[in-house]
């Protein structure tokens, strides 16, 4: 079976920088209460109209050009997102059409935070079999149209930002680019972390009384959501190692999803590896969701920190729960 790679990476910000101080003219919060919970100093926001197949279109151009491939090149285009620009179709499809691409299948990936390695997944399989040579892997979130910028939702509202990033997987020889990949969940563990409405379940799915109480805005027990990620973030990372007969010695980063800071540095503490081996960039784009490890990794090749031949490990835990990890060897 021959191996599968990660060709080229994008990353889609948008302009529109709001900082904690713009924040605090909103709701009852300060810049030493955000920075000092989850260490966010500013977050980027769409301009109104921006969907995340937007973001997504922009982030996979640049990924296919610089894979050396245009975009009638893609047989396959996988597209994570808990921020759907409609409630359906997927978003795929509209990047499909967006980008004239060939008729080429499109699937939408639901896991939230852990939705790019989810996808990834998907790619490496498609490509170690043969089935595609070049599969499109997007994560993009629009978070900011959904979230109750008021002191009622602040412990939520503060994580999270808008972004998108993707990347292009493509057949190399065996050994080299993904070396395996992890998917676990925990459902029962879904209601700690979600967004409950719009929902098949009631009826109608969505209604003023519960827009009037909220149902529609994200909800996080944020001790929970802590605990368990710096437990399966060590776990699920080693477990990758271990399947491929490494240490954490033979590491040379982490990219995990960017969650919170003050999770990323427990989780390089449980680890015991250096923080220079854990990239960070949340400060500067808070949590966004199944865009942050792409935009991430392509800060990561664009910084030089990334070097043919090393090993680097994608790992992500979120709503659920889910968490999963992406071995790759560069």
């Amino acid at each position: 079976m021959r191996g599968a790679r990660i060709l080229g990476t994008g990353r889609a910000l948008p302009p529109r920088v709001v900082t904690n101080a713009e924040l605090t003219t909103r709701m009852d919060t300060t810049e030493e209460w955000i920075v000092q919970r989850t260490g966010i100093r500013e977050r980027r926001f769409v301009d109104p109209g921006t969907g995340a197949s937007d973001l997504g279109v922009q982030a996979s151009r640049v990924a296919i050009e610089r894979a050396g491939l245009t975009p009638k090149d893609i047989q396959f285009l996988v597209f994570a997102t808990l921020s759907p620009d409609m409630f359906f179709p997927g978003c795929g499809v509209l990047v499909q059409e967006k980008m004239g691409m060939d008729t080429i299948g499109a699937l939408d990936v639901r896991t939230q935070c852990t939705g790019f390695l989810y996808g990834l997944s998907v790619a490496e399989a498609y490509v170690k079999a043969g089935f595609y040579d070049y599969v499109l892997v997007i994560g993009a979130e629009v978070q900011s149209t959904g979230m109750d910028l008021s002191t009622a939702g602040r412990d939520v509202s503060v994580i999270f930002g808008d972004g998108g990033g993707a990347a292009v997987v493509g057949p190399s020889d065996p050994g080299r680019g993904i070396l395996s990949s992890h998917l676990h969940s925990e459902g029962k563990y879904a209601r700690e972390l979600m967004a409950e409405a719009p929902a098949s379940i009631e009826h109608p799915r969505i209604s003023k009384e519960m827009i009037d109480a909220g149902r529609h805005y994200g909800t996080m027990n944020g001790r929970y959501v802590f605990t368990h990620a710096v437990r399966r973030f060590p776990e699920v990372i080693r477990e990758a190692l271990e399947a491929n007969g490494m240490t954490l010695s033979d590491l040379s980063i982490v990219i995990p999803h960017q969650a919170n800071l003050r999770i990323t540095q427990a989780v390089a503490k449980a680890l015991e590896v250096p923080p220079e081996k854990v990239f960070s960039n949340i400060e500067k784009y808070g949590n966004t969701t199944a865009a942050s490890i792409p935009i991430a990794l392509d800060e990561c090749i664009e910084e030089g920190r990334i070097r043919e031949g090393d090993i680097v490990c994608l790992a992500a835990f979120g709503s659920g729960f889910t968490w999963a990890s992406t071995l790759i060897r560069w």
